[in-house]
């Protein structure tokens, strides 16, 4: 590929997550039954908070948004993975793999913001429980999540722009099992210097600027939450924070992970497989962290399931 108008002719191969012919149905089992699980389970979460009543509040709004966003993430990546296992094919196309960047991008950062939001959420019903109606109304909850959704969208669209300049010519095997920004900018045959100051900038701020967020929030809880009198008062007042907690955690700790494992392993292979913890396990395991530690979310599974039983 010598010439840069030729770069949309370029297919680009997904190594995926093995090579090896015999694990391959081993796989597509695990990886369907993964997406299935989590399309499933973030489905539920968001039907048992449109259709109770009780859950109509700012946090479980936001949580709902997190569950769409998680369904999106991984139908971006999975369905493609489950495609090329079956027809034993590793390509895909230069506008599949941009799509693959830009949609991957939004959620992600949709993630990341969603998490800030809910942790602001819980700073002002715990820090402001007498304002907190007033200040979390329905306007700033809408407004906070197009917000997410703007950022998450400009992000993105950058990215996606940027690589739209570049040119690809040689060694166009991807060591990952979707198109990821920085291993599709190591395929460029072009200057990648402003791509890769835009990856390290936006990875910078969407980092920082979040986690920062949350720790202040949760900073200032525990010190609202130590000063309640009453252990019991303590414990019901830092159980609304214990499923957010938990995800947060998740979501940090595994992308953490997919860092450090890239940062001091050669193998690309060792960090694909880590990224799967981030990129695939944690959507799944947020519906169950959100139902089994949330009274009131079981409640409302409980109702949507019979529900839909007695309706059957």
């Amino acid at each position: 590929m010598k010439s840069k108008n030729q770069t949309h002719a370029v297919e680009f191969l997904l190594l995926g997550l093995s090579e090896d012919p015999e694990l391959q149905p081993v796989l597509f089992g695990l990886l369907l039954s993964m997406y299935l699980v989590t399309v499933l389970g973030n489905l539920l979460i968001i039907l048992a908070v449109s259709s109770d009543s009780h859950l109509h509040t700012p946090m479980y709004f936001f949580l709902s948004n997190l569950s769409l966003a998680d369904i999106c993430s991984i139908s971006t990546l999975v369905p493609k993975m489950l495609l090329n296992i079956q027809t034993e094919s590793k390509a895909i196309s230069y506008a599949g793999c941009l799509a693959q960047v830009y949609f991957f991008v939004v959620f992600l950062c949709m993630d990341n913001l969603l998490l800030t939001v809910m942790a602001y959420d819980r700073y002002v019903a715990i820090c402001h429980p007498l304002y907190y109606t007033v200040i979390m109304n329905p306007r700033l909850c809408v407004l906070l999540v197009l917000i997410c959704v703007l950022i998450s969208t400009v992000v993105a669209l950058l990215h996606t722009l940027l690589l739209l300049r570049l040119s690809f010519c040689k060694h166009l095997e991807i060591p990952h099992f979707f198109c990821d920004v920085t291993q599709v900018l190591k395929m460029a045959c072009s200057n990648t210097l402003i791509n890769n100051i835009v990856v390290y900038l936006s990875t910078t701020l969407l980092g920082i600027g979040p986690v920062s967020g949350i720790i202040f929030s949760y900073t200032r809880i525990v010190s609202s939450i130590l000063r309640i009198p009453s252990t019991g008062g303590r414990y019901k007042a830092f159980s609304t924070c214990g499923s957010h907690l938990s995800v947060v955690s998740l979501f940090y700790g595994t992308a953490l992970g997919v860092y450090l494992s890239s940062a001091v392993t050669d193998s690309p292979r060792k960090a694909t497989v880590a990224s799967v913890m981030y990129v695939l396990v944690t959507p799944m395991l947020n519906p169950f962290i959100y139902s089994l530690r949330n009274k009131d979310m079981k409640g409302a599974l409980r109702k949507l399931t019979l529900g839909t039983f007695s309706m059957s």
